[in-house]
């Protein structure tokens, strides 16, 4: 027990390994999520040594890397879906109009050769 009157003692950092592992395996954009997987064993590391200092160091970098791994794994399909949905709604929109275009041509021909 800390003795009385002594400052309490920081919390060790999270080394966020999970998130990481996660990352690597599920959502490895760019290999974010494999560097954000060294610096998460880095903080683990030198958490279990006794360098508080290096493991807050190392578990910053390594919630970086993850929130960049997750963020552009999220949001790159997001922006992907959406240009293909309006690619599609541009398209039915040009095929209506072509199509309006052909049967005036194909009618057109028809009086002539009569």
């Amino acid at each position: 027990p800390p003795k009385r009157g002594s400052p309490p003692a920081a919390p060790a950092p999270r080394d966020h390994l999970v998130w990481a592992i996660f990352n690597t395996l599920y959502m490895n954009f760019c290999c974010l999520g494999f560097v954000a997987l060294a610096f998460a064993i880095k903080a683990r590391d030198r958490k279990v040594s006794g360098d508080v200092e290096a493991a807050r160091h190392f578990s910053s970098k390594a919630r970086c890397y993850n929130a960049l791994a997750t963020a552009g794994s999220v949001v790159l399909p997001l922006l992907l879906g959406a240009l293909i949905v309006t690619g599609v709604i541009h398209l039915s929109k040009l095929a209506q109009e072509s199509v309006g275009f052909f049967t005036y041509q194909f009618s057109g021909s028809d009086d002539e050769d009569q």
